[in-house]
């Protein structure tokens, strides 16, 4: 559960959002023209434990709220098809991040079809390896390659990347965890067995950009 108490309880007009702490304090002004350099200091003291604390309580909160989400096709929504990515991944012995990295694959592919991998990839990719992050933010083009009979798609244009450190890794995982992982009848392991994974991703300091 998360923390905080502190301030009037949230409301669309009329109050102040509620601080995660008791002990700490609001800025002094409204419009960004007009922060001091206090104001700054104080944005800064706080959001490093508003961002540890809540995180990767968000993400979880925005995959398990897709658990009911329909399809509009495939066999399983988004939500089951990131759990059936994970667990195949898992069971073949790929490691956590890994593991972690495939259960929040398309976290987007609902709300920024055509721009997921770039979405997911801002997401996750400062916790993870450049090598992941790559792959994240191309793995929907690595897709094409599978989709054989589609009349009009490129399959072909993950060619363009031949020669990447990460083009190897990236077409693994999507002919082994993502391209397959769409049966209903699959058995998936629980959202409960891939919480403490990202949790202990999102604990870390996050990679610089390049």
């Amino acid at each position: 559960m998360d923390s905080g108490t502190a301030g009037a309880s949230d409301s669309a007009n009329g109050t102040d959002s509620r601080l995660l702490r008791d002990d700490w304090d609001y800025v002094g002004a409204i419009p960004l023209d007009d922060f001091e350099a206090s104001d700054f200091a104080l944005l800064d003291a706080q959001r490093p434990t508003f961002t540890a604390e809540r995180q990767a309580g968000q993400i979880l909160r925005i995959m398990r709220g897709m658990a009911d989400d329909p399809s509009f096709g495939y066999r399983i929504n988004t939500y089951r098809h990131c759990l059936q990515s994970a667990t195949m991944a898992h069971r073949a012995g790929k490691d956590e991040d890994y593991v972690a990295m495939a259960f929040l694959h398309d976290i987007g592919f609902d709300i920024a079809p055509a721009t997921h991998g770039s979405f997911v990839a801002a997401l996750v990719g400062p916790y993870v390896s450049p090598e992941m992050e790559w792959l994240l933010a191309n793995h929907a083009e690595f897709q094409n390659l599978h989709c054989r009979n589609h009349p009009t798609i490129d399959r072909f244009a993950r060619e363009k990347w031949r020669g990447h450190p990460a083009f190897a890794m990236t077409a693994e995982f999507c002919a082994r965890f993502d391209q397959n992982a769409m049966d209903p009848d699959y058995d998936n392991m629980p959202m409960e067995a891939f919480e403490p994974m990202v949790r202990r991703l999102f604990a870390r300091t996050p990679r610089e950009a390049a």
